[in-house]
């Protein structure tokens, strides 16, 4: 049973939030359970930070003179809690008053657990792409180059009754625990943006940790709202962020010859999608 004077760190990277991370925050401090909160902004250029203060005095801002990213913000975050339990929680995504507390119930009931994630969905209702997934293999690396996502994602198949464990999770709601977090680790910073929360899964199954996926617990994620601005900025870093899991955990057993092949073929792979993101909006505008 979850006891009332139990506490959840609640950590958030804000890049330009506006509107939304306002509700993100409402939603939070509505919680059953009592939180502690950071934002953690990255040089927002909007007034986010400005109605954050005025309207929710009560939760800590630690505010970086330029973006350093967000593996090394949410680490900034991470350290400055000290409960058992902490959320690492997208400023665009809205939780349920009684999130919290179910989801504390399932680590009680699974002590192995060192993470996990929930029910994340649009905001037409559907599934979200991410939220339960595998980690990447060399051949759903492929896959995923050719357009076919089925392999790593699991939003399509039917939804589990029960709790069960997964592989890898969604970074836009992980909820940790404290003890687990000191034994992997901090975020990778040598990450930008993406692919730092699967690196994170593989280090947290590495350790002997397991993640669990909880489906009859559910959030709305308006996913892509604080990077809208930068599409290209964020397809670099995400497939830089494709190169740096590939070296760091699948080079090793791919072998120098496909080493030569995958990572180019990363990075051309962005080099299409940017022509065919840039033809589409001069296609937009004209």
């Amino acid at each position: 049973m979850i006891h009332p004077a139990d506490k959840v760190d609640v950590v958030i990277v804000n890049y330009n939030g506006g509107e939304l991370l306002l509700q993100a925050l409402e939603a939070v401090l509505a919680s059953s359970l009592a939180v502690e909160t950071v934002v953690v902004d990255n040089a927002s250029a909007d007034e986010s930070i400005t109605a954050l203060k005025a309207a929710f005095p009560q939760v800590t801002v630690i505010q970086n003179e330029q973006n350093l990213g967000f593996a090394k913000a949410a680490n900034q975050g991470l350290l400055a809690g000290t409960q058992a339990y902490v959320l690492l929680l997208n400023p665009d995504c809205l939780l349920q008053p009684d999130t919290l507390e179910q989801m504390l119930q399932e680590f009680q009931a699974h002590p192995e657990a060192g993470m996990a994630g929930c029910r994340i969905l649009n905001p037409d209702g559907s599934e979200q792409r991410g939220c339960r997934r595998q980690l990447p293999t060399l051949g759903s690396g492929v896959g995923k180059g050719l357009g076919r996502r089925q392999g790593m994602d699991l939003h399509l198949q039917p939804l589990p009754e029960t709790s069960q464990e997964v592989e890898a999770i969604s970074g836009a709601f992980m909820l940790l625990r404290r003890e687990a977090l000191a034994e992997v680790g901090l975020l990778d910073e040598g990450y930008f943006m993406h692919c730092e929360d699967l690196d994170w899964c593989r280090r947290f199954l590495d350790a002997g940790w397991k993640i669990r996926f909880v489906p009859h617990v559910e959030v709305v994620h308006h996913q892509g709202h604080c990077s809208k601005a930068a599409p290209l900025r964020v397809l670099w870093h995400k497939h830089r962020g494709m190169a740096r899991y590939y070296h760091k955990f699948l080079a090793q057993q791919s072998g120098l010859l496909k080493s030569w092949v995958v990572v180019p073929a990363i990075y051309a792979r962005f080099l299409l999608l940017a022509v065919r993101d840039g033809l589409h909006g001069l296609m937009r505008k004209s």
